[in-house]
Order: C-alpha cells, then structure tokens, then sequence
C-alpha cells in the first residue's frame, strides 16, 4: 500500500524513530510502512493522521490505492 508517510514526516522535519515514539510503535514499523512493506493497522493509521493533521484517506493514498486495486 502507497502511503505518503515519508512524505509528511520529512515535511515536519521528523525522524523515523520521533514518529515511532510518537504514534507508540518501533522505528522498524514505519521503515517498512515507509517501504510499501508492511501495511498499518487501521488504529496506527488513525494515530499517524492525528500527528500529522490530515485524514487517513490523505495519509494512506486511497484513491491511488483504490485505482491500483482495481487495475489488478
């Protein structure tokens, strides 16, 4: 799943492991979320949103994700 997560947080001017600290999980978590490895659960979405003040649907590119879907 794309995710504009990198995006944001170098917007921000944070460190993988600031974000981790902050939305509770390891900075392993939000490489591979970072990488298109490892897809968030819907409640670290929600976390990740709320640090960054944008949606889920924003953060978590759903309409790129839906049409990417959809081509498979």
């Amino acid at each position: 799943m794309k995710t504009i997560l990198r995006e944001m947080r170098a917007a921000r001017g944070m460190t993988q492991q600031q974000l981790a600290d902050a939305v509770g999980v390891s900075s392993r978590t939000i490489i591979s979320i970072e990488k298109g490895q490892y897809n968030p659960s819907l409640m670290l979405a929600y976390r990740m949103a709320r640090v960054f003040d944008v949606s889920v649907e924003e953060l978590c590119c759903l309409e790129e994700n839906m049409r990417m879907e959809d081509e498979r």
